[in-house]
């Protein structure tokens, strides 16, 4: 089995501990188990960004226009600040002063360095495994298409301005569970770095269960993101 599909199903280990955000609701398991069987979602409808969307819901996965998606990309950048600063490793989300060469700040950076005397910055992309720009590679091999985005995102060298001071990490996590394979070196490396804290040796494994569990609830929200329901009042 191939390292990224490890981590297809961490979602289905995560005891539900709502305190601990491991929790997921009848209707984010519903969707999960869909995507992981293949199953339809929904009944076909007209997106919110009038663009249709078939059974099986694809489209609001990639849709731009979701409000879900910034609500994603904040959770999951959480979740990676919070491991660094378990491992004890001070860190800042969207760091003043540090921009990429589009201008847009990274998702966050270490306040201290990281390996080789740089801090550690870091950038987070979610990418739809079944999306037609990806299918060929998903198909092909699981977390494929997070390496595709990754090679996406290396030819624009949006970060060629931060590499001689930082150690850079793109964190490319697929909608039904894959990782890139920077991206679970990473948790690797965080997981065991707490673990030397903490004591409990079970650390890596939790931390890819959040990453997965956040990925699987939000995968429900995008989906009735696409939902466009108008009430009559007679």
């Amino acid at each position: 089995m191939a390292a990224t599909s490890r981590h297809i199903g961490d979602w289905l280990f995560a005891l539900p501990i709502a305190s601990c955000g491991l929790k997921l609701d009848d209707e984010a398991v519903r969707v999960a188990v869909g995507l992981r069987l293949g199953l339809n979602l929904c009944v076909p409808h007209q997106c919110r960004c009038g663009v249709p969307v078939d059974a099986s819901g694809l489209h609001s996965f990639v849709c731009k226009q979701a409000p879900g998606k910034t609500a994603r990309h904040r959770a999951l950048n959480d979740v990676v600040a919070r491991a660094f600063s378990a491992a004890g490793i001070r860190a800042s989300k969207e760091p003043t002063g540090l921009s990429r060469t589009d201008g847009k700040l990274p998702d966050g950076m270490t306040l201290i360095t990281w390996w080789a005397g740089k801090p550690a910055v870091w950038d987070v992309t979610v990418v739809c495994t079944s999306a037609g720009s990806y299918l060929t590679s998903s198909a092909r091999e699981a977390g494929a298409a997070a390496e595709f985005a990754l090679a996406a995102n290396r030819k624009t060298a949006k970060y060629v301005s931060l590499a001689a001071s930082y150690i850079f990490f793109q964190i490319a996590v697929e909608t039904q569970g894959p990782l890139s394979e920077k991206a679970r070196q990473l948790l690797c490396d965080l997981g065991r770095r707490i673990s030397a804290s903490s004591g409990d040796d079970r650390e890596v494994s939790f931390l890819f269960q959040r990453v997965s569990v956040v990925v699987q609830r939000f995968n429900a929200v995008l989906l009735h993101d696409s939902f466009c329901v108008e009430y009559r009042s007679d």
